[in-house]
């Protein structure tokens, strides 16, 4: 079964997609990295390659290209990306979608603790980084990242231990299943 992960930065969708993988025994293939590794090939923070990606659609079209090809070719995979239940959707590639997440104030003290910045840098960091994706995913593909309508599950990540919410994916993940008749 395909599984798209999507949430906001902080909201738990790497650590979710780790834990599943390894109860599903399926590959997850998390595109922040690809973004994030082009930054760092490029000697730039993320910000500053969102900003230039505000003007060169070339760097998001490459990486959801490559999702949607991986996505076709893997019937079987967790994909993590803040447009994979969209682009998926559009496609008609089946998957359980699922968003997580969290308010502002939990996903700005994980990004500091993951990042190792203080609140103030890791909230105006991700408030950028927020601010330029939205931006470029309305201007390059009509997408308004608050529209929820694509999702199968919602799952607010504030108050769960990374179990918690591994355990609430995996019954929905049973529940889907059922349906498809797997």
């Amino acid at each position: 079964m395909r599984i798209t992960i999507s949430g906001p930065p902080g909201s738990g969708k790497t650590t979710a997609c780790s834990k599943l993988s390894e109860a599903l025994g399926l590959e997850a293939v998390v595109f922040g990295k690809i973004f994030r590794e082009l930054a760092a090939e490029k000697n730039l923070t993320l910000g500053e390659l969102g900003a230039i990606a505000e003007n060169d659609p070339s760097i998001d079209r490459m990486i959801d290209t490559r999702l949607l090809e991986i996505a076709r070719a893997h019937p079987d995979i967790i994909l993590e990306s803040r447009l994979s239940a969209y682009m998926l959707t559009r496609n008609g590639i089946p998957a359980l979608r699922i968003l997580l997440e969290a308010s502002p104030d939990v996903r700005m003290a994980r990004v500091g603790l993951r990042e190792g910045e203080t609140l103030e840098e890791a909230t105006a960091k991700t408030i950028e980084r927020q601010n330029s994706e939205a931006k470029r995913y309305m201007k390059y593909y009509g997408i308004d990242i608050g529209d929820r309508s694509v999702y199968d599950l919602i799952l607010n990540t504030d108050d769960m231990t990374p179990d918690q919410v591994m355990d609430t994916i995996l019954a929905k993940v049973r529940e889907w299943d059922a349906r498809q008749g797997s």
